[in-house]
């Protein structure tokens, strides 16, 4: 989200505005939704009370027009409904990407910090409907009606100023030797300048673009002892010797390997004792995930989880001051605790270095960054560097596991502002 809420607050009260006037029928999705809401006594009484806990005051109460946010679950649905219709346009003002990254986000930030949204969001017949309210939008994102804000206006994703941070955010790999200069969005990613919206069929062709040839080469390909970074990404955390079970919702997040790994009965407990390494994905970063190793895919599949949970600890109170309070240096900082809860995939890798043996790679949803795509089966035998699959859509977190008694040394620091480029250098093991 945005660090000014004014942007915040100017983007939703020209929503609202747009919806108020509308009479827009309601998506089929959102039918359903409204039946659940007014069938289940306890999904109502959750979703009514999270809007009517929204403090009374500033900056929680009105919109830029003086109206109430978001009123009631109806008022909350119907501007839901705008949304799936909706593809994200670029923002000079959004501190890249913020709020218009993850719109729906932007609409739940205060409800779902209030004791009901924490409550509600980790309801599983709520977050089953928030499923397929989620799959009726990445639809609409993959089909050619999402692709008209790929244009050449102010807010559109190649205009000037889109055109260049998309670019800025990839060329941020020079600084760790891949690049040799700068290069601008066309030589970095496969697109068709000449063709409309460069080629690109729909908002999620745009969204999972992928690297040219040569602009992220795979460091050290013959070497297994070298890990390569499986996503463009900053790191966050590097924990050793993690526990079984810990208590991941408290401020510190430490992890719990069990309930990030699903408690998965043929492998969760070899990993008991194991390292962590976690990392970001901005919405403006590639969203492409890449083989950390060689090896063979020995087990792969996505784990359901929650879409819109936060801890309580960065629950409602002072927007300005929460997110400085955990980590002044997180994009976000409830991304451990996302770990255990989120909607994640989980790739399942022997290694062909026995010093390394059984890894896991995780790609972890945020938000609406819940559609975690796999694109290798059990079997599969990958080389560092080859693609395992993508996020579609919006900012992201990922997680490399690795058991105890793995040896790692030379992860890049955690309080770098850059990302670190998808297959550079990330980590060595020692036998």
């Amino acid at each position: 989200m945005p660090k000014d809420h004014s942007i915040h607050r100017a983007w939703l009260g020209g929503v609202i505005k747009v919806v108020d006037a509308s009479t827009e029928p309601l998506h089929p999705v959102i039918q359903e939704f409204q039946q659940m809401i007014e069938t289940n006594a306890r999904v109502y009484m959750l979703l009514e009370s999270m809007f009517e806990e929204v403090p009374h005051k500033e900056p929680y109460n009105n919109d830029p027009l003086g109206r109430p946010e978001i009123r009631d679950y109806r008022h909350f649905l119907r501007v839901l409904n705008h949304l799936l219709t909706t593809a994200p346009s670029w923002s000079d003002k959004s501190e890249r990407m913020g709020l218009v990254g993850v719109p729906i986000n932007a609409l739940l930030d205060w409800p779902m910090g209030t004791p009901s949204g924490h409550a509600a969001f980790l309801d599983p017949d709520i977050n089953a409907m928030l499923k397929k309210v989620l799959n009726a939008w990445g639809d609409y994102l993959a089909s050619p009606a999402s692709a008209y804000v790929l244009n050449t206006s102010p807010t559109g994703w190649f205009g000037p100023s889109g055109h260049k941070d998309v670019a800025a955010v990839a060329n941020a790999g020079i600084k760790s030797g891949q690049q040799q200069k700068s290069l601008p969005f066309e030589e970095l990613f496969v697109c068709d300048p000449s063709a409309p919206h460069h080629g690109y069929t729909s908002w999620d062709s745009y969204f999972t673009r992928q690297f040219r040839e040569g602009v992220r080469p795979i460091f050290s390909p013959n070497d297994d002892n070298v890990i390569v970074n499986a996503c463009e990404s900053k790191p966050f955390c590097i924990q050793r010797n993690v526990k079984a079970r810990d208590k991941f919702w408290l401020k510190h997040q430490p992890y719990s390997i069990l309930d990030m790994l699903a408690h998965d009965e043929q492998f969760a407990d070899q990993f008991v004792g194991g390292t962590v390494y976690q990392a970001f994905l901005s919405a403006l970063s590639y969203h492409r995930w890449h083989a950390p190793v060689s090896g063979r895919i020995v087990k792969a599949y996505v784990v359901d989880g929650t879409y819109y949970s936060e801890p309580l600890f960065e629950g409602i109170g002072d927007p300005t001051n929460r997110t400085q309070e955990i980590d002044e240096k997180s994009e976000d900082p409830s991304q451990g605790y996302l770990t255990a809860t989120a909607t994640r995939a989980l790739i399942f890798i022997q290694a062909h270095n026995p010093a390394i043996g059984l890894m896991v790679f995780m790609g972890i949803g945020m938000t609406e960054v819940s559609s975690c795509d796999i694109t290798v089966r059990v079997g599969d035998h990958v080389k560092k560097g080859d693609e395992i699959g993508m996020f579609h859509f919006g900012g992201s977190t990922y997680c490399l596991v690795f058991r105890k008694g793995v040896h790692l040394s030379g992860f890049p620091a955690t309080d770098i502002d850059e990302n670190v480029p998808v297959c550079s250098k990330l980590a060595v093991v020692h036998s």
